[in-house]
């Protein structure tokens, strides 16, 4: 038996809707079987390890997550499928949106919950009732798409600095994305850009915060751009990225002038 309830909008989990929300179906609901396989591991494949979860994402591009369940104790499981879905934010703490899901499929003793975004499922979680090590009902496979992904709201809130290309697309955050220094080492008054496609960490340190080491070379706030820079087409807010073609170092133009954002070595940590 086949069991659908939708909702028609996941708002981002803004405290103004619940955990599972009801509402109209989207245009192509998953089909498919919940009992898929999965390798518990996933060798690092993401598409492996999460199973129905993972087929029944709609991402724009690759997908950045996927597990499969552990175990857990008597008590930690719930009594419903929807009590099942808050254990997996309860156990597992992931960082994804914990409101606005919806119903899309149930199976026997398996349903997909889903977080959709314009109509598209970019969050998946597939939870089971008493399966071995894991009683009561809780998750057995989830799959998640790359934050840029989900609302501007959610992902602003969360801290992510969403990047756009030349056309004002977001861009995944494995291609390019940046973020404030953490806290717990006191770098706040760092910045840092990751180049995912090409395998580079740059920073931005215009106090000095950051360890002897770290830093290829030392960050210019005021520089000329060099002659042989392009642009990347990559913005986040007022900075745009120019780089030149040994990427040695990450220029940030800016309404104000050019930085210059060295490398970051290849290993380095907090004090």
């Amino acid at each position: 038996m086949v069991l659908v309830g939708f909702a028609a909008v996941a708002c981002g989990g803004d405290g103004h809707e619940g955990v599972v929300v009801t509402g109209s179906a989207p245009a192509t609901p998953y089909t498919g079987p919940l009992d898929l396989p999965y390798t518990a591991e996933g060798d690092g494949d993401a598409q492996e390890s999460s199973g129905a979860a993972g087929r029944a994402l709609e991402c724009d591009g690759a997908i950045r997550a996927g597990d499969a369940g552990d175990v857990w104790s008597k008590g930690d499981g719930g009594s419903t499928p929807e009590e099942g879905l808050k254990a997996y934010f309860e156990i597992y703490q992931p960082e994804l949106p914990e409101r606005g899901y919806r119903v899309e499929r149930s199976e026997g003793d398996r349903v997909l919950f889903s977080y959709d975004v314009g109509g598209r499922t970019k969050v998946a979680v597939v939870v089971a009732k008493d399966q071995p090590r894991r009683p009561g009902w809780g998750p057995e496979t989830s799959a998640s798409c790359d934050p840029s992904e989900f609302p501007a709201s959610w992902t602003k809130a969360q801290g992510y600095e969403i990047w756009t290309d030349r056309d004002g697309r977001r861009v995944p955050t494995t291609e390019v994305s940046s973020s404030v220094g953490p806290a717990h080492c006191d770098w706040q008054s760092a910045h840092f850009l990751d180049l995912g496609r090409y395998g580079r960490q740059y920073a931005r340190d215009p106090h000095r915060v950051l360890p002897d080491g770290a830093l290829t070379a030392a960050y210019d706030g005021d520089v000329r751009m060099p002659a042989d820079a392009r642009d990347t087409g990559y913005r986040y807010g007022d900075r745009r990225l120019w780089l030149t073609p040994d990427r040695s170092t990450a220029y940030i133009k800016t309404s104000d002038g050019v930085e210059a954002w060295p490398a970051t070595a290849s290993h380095f940590g907090c004090k």
